[in-house]
């Protein structure tokens, strides 16, 4: 009976921890910019599925957890997905890493009369970045072409944890299929 509640609390703080680490992603997370065919009926399309051949330059445990968040929103939103789709989602990322910005600084300086000295230096904090540019592509399967893409644009540590990376990639994939279908065409 311990071990169940023990087990529990275990779980809901995971849930909790996410969450919070979602929130603040989210809150200096990626920008998104979207594109697409203006001539495209969006209400039509309420099946998906992924491209049968995504290489998206991300390794095999960062393809499933975008697989799972989309899978997961695409459903809550009412798509279904299916092996006739109407829309095929394809995915990729460029990647590259960047030193830190943040250091943290320190300074010697003497003066006297009309003469100054000064040394100061800084140590960078916190490790390298991560810059990622994940963009979706929504094909119409029947004619084979690109009817939306979403581009966006957003960092995480070099070395992120799991929980981190699950975080980052629910936060970025939830700003871009909020997107989807486009609230008005122009």
């Amino acid at each position: 009976m311990i071990l169940r509640i023990f087990k529990e609390k275990k779980s809901v703080m995971k849930i909790i921890t996410l969450l919070i680490i979602s929130l603040f992603l989210a809150s200096c997370g990626a920008t998104v910019t979207v594109d697409y065919d203006k001539n495209a009926d969006f209400t039509i399309y309420n099946s998906y599925n992924f491209f049968p051949t995504i290489d998206s330059g991300l390794n095999q445990l960062d393809n499933a957890r975008i697989i799972q968040i989309t899978d997961s929103i695409m459903q809550q939103r009412g798509f279904v997905k299916n092996e006739s789709p109407q829309l095929f989602i394809n995915f990729y990322a460029r990647e590259h890493i960047t030193p830190s910005q943040s250091t943290l600084g320190f300074g010697v300086g003497s003066g006297g009369g009309n003469v100054g000295v000064g040394v100061s230096g800084g140590i960078p904090v916190g490790g390298n970045v991560l810059n990622q540019r994940l963009t979706f592509d929504f094909i119409d399967a029947k004619k084979d072409a690109l009817i939306w893409q979403a581009v966006a644009e957003g960092e995480m540590k070099e070395r992120a944890t799991p929980q981190q990376k699950e975080a980052y990639y629910i936060s970025v994939i939830e700003k871009i299929l909020s997107q989807y279908p486009p609230k008005n065409k122009e």
